[in-house]
């Protein structure tokens, strides 16, 4: 099932909001061998190097990103019943497919899209995906209106690196915010849920203090080389405008680029992606106190609390907790998986994150495990997302 549950219920303070004009969805946040797909790529800017205590270079840097990056950032204006709203987007190619945001096209009528060049185009959703709230939209456009935004590498982020969001906050088109990489590897809930209404987890989540705002949904997160190293989604907040609008505290989420160097070509050729199944639930991650009353010897790994019967999991022989302990709810018993194919595991986000982006439906995987005080390995053959 790759979902989460946290055990016990803990009250969240916090709201985390999509980032568009749509309504609030709330998250949980809490604490990734197969090759990529082959993308193609515009060519990666050739912007100045910003120095070190150099306030003028800085600012010409950000300028040259702006100038040459903003050109390939869209605003989404779409219908629905409900009345309209809008998003971002950006450019992915020169055949007319455009980058956003599941939610900010999710239910539309009809889709607006409009460029910085001043034209305006219809456009049509032919792909989506829910567990990254991704989706692809397509417009008629001359190739030479088309201005592709080049993809880096977000496994080579690094926490304290310097980003900026380009987007529409609140309408206000081409609008360009600077912060950091605050943290990788976060894992949000999924908008698709299960059958049983519990959500999927989508793992892999670049975490920023770059101001994103209602509007900024679907717009890129950039490093200082202009390349594309995020797709803006959400923001976690504890206010709102008058008119109920989340407004940014300094928390934003954006869907890893390669996330979306798996997801994209495969919504552009069929209209949907397959994620690998595990068919678990597990802890986000464990306190000390849980460590204490489930008797482990270590903190550091996924606590299974749940295995789906006749999923991948169940097939390879996995456990979940059965017994008892202090804490109500919390049962003892389960296997803690502390790595997968020699990646070490630390927190439930890390599984999510390497099967999202290493691992396709019909892989094995090589998962260590520590039950009943004993390491031991086990080989488990992922199914697709139900």
């Amino acid at each position: 099932m790759n979902k989460r549950r946290v055990i016990p219920v803990v009250v969240a303070l916090l709201l985390t909001m999509l980032a568009c004009s749509l309504g609030p969805l709330n998250f949980t946040i809490n604490p990734p061998n197969a090759p990529l797909p082959t993308v193609p790529l515009a060519p990666t800017l050739a912007l100045p190097s910003a120095g070190n205590n150099n306030l003028p270079q800085s600012q010409d840097l950000l300028v040259n990103i702006y100038q040459q990056v903003s050109p390939g950032v869209v605003t989404i204006l779409v219908t629905t019943s409900a009345g309209g709203d809008l998003g971002s987007g950006f450019v992915y190619d020169t055949d007319g497919h455009i980058i956003t945001n599941y939610h900010v096209v999710q239910d539309t009528q009809s889709i607006e899209v409009d460029f910085p060049s001043g034209l305006k185009v219809h456009g049509k959703v032919i792909g989506t995906d829910l567990d990254s709230d991704l989706a692809i939209v397509k417009v008629d456009v001359p190739a030479e209106n088309l201005k592709p935004l080049p993809l880096g590498d977000s496994d080579k982020l690094q926490v304290g690196q310097t980003v900026v969001a380009i987007g529409n906050p609140f309408g206000l088109s081409g609008t360009m915010t600077e912060g950091i990489i605050s943290a990788k590897g976060r894992n949000l809930e999924s908008i698709r849920q299960t059958a049983g209404g519990q959500s999927f987890s989508a793992g892999d989540v670049i975490q920023t203090d770059a101001s994103i705002n209602p509007g900024n949904s679907g717009g890129p997160l950039l490093n200082l080389q202009g390349e594309v190293i995020g797709v803006n989604k959400a923001i976690r907040t504890t206010g709102a405008t008058t008119t109920g609008e989340p407004v940014n505290s300094g928390i934003g989420f954006a869907v890893s680029i390669n996330i979306v160097k798996r997801v994209v070509p495969s919504l552009i050729s069929k209209g949907s992606y397959d994620y690998p199944y595990l068919g678990v639930s597990a802890i986000d991650e464990l306190d000390l106190t849980m460590q204490e009353a489930l008797g482990l010897t270590q903190s550091m790994g996924a606590y299974l609390v749940e295995v789906v019967p006749g999923g991948p999991a169940a097939q390879a022989g996995l456990k979940a907790g059965t017994k008892a302990t202090s804490i109500q709810g919390l049962m003892a018993g389960g296997d803690l998986i502390t790595a997968i194919d020699g990646h070490p595991v630390a927190v439930y986000a890390d599984l999510i994150g390497f099967l999202m982006t290493q691992k396709s439906p019909g892989d094995k995987a090589l998962l260590k495990i520590i039950r009943d005080g004993k390491e031991q390995e086990v080989t488990i053959t992922l199914g697709k997302r139900p």
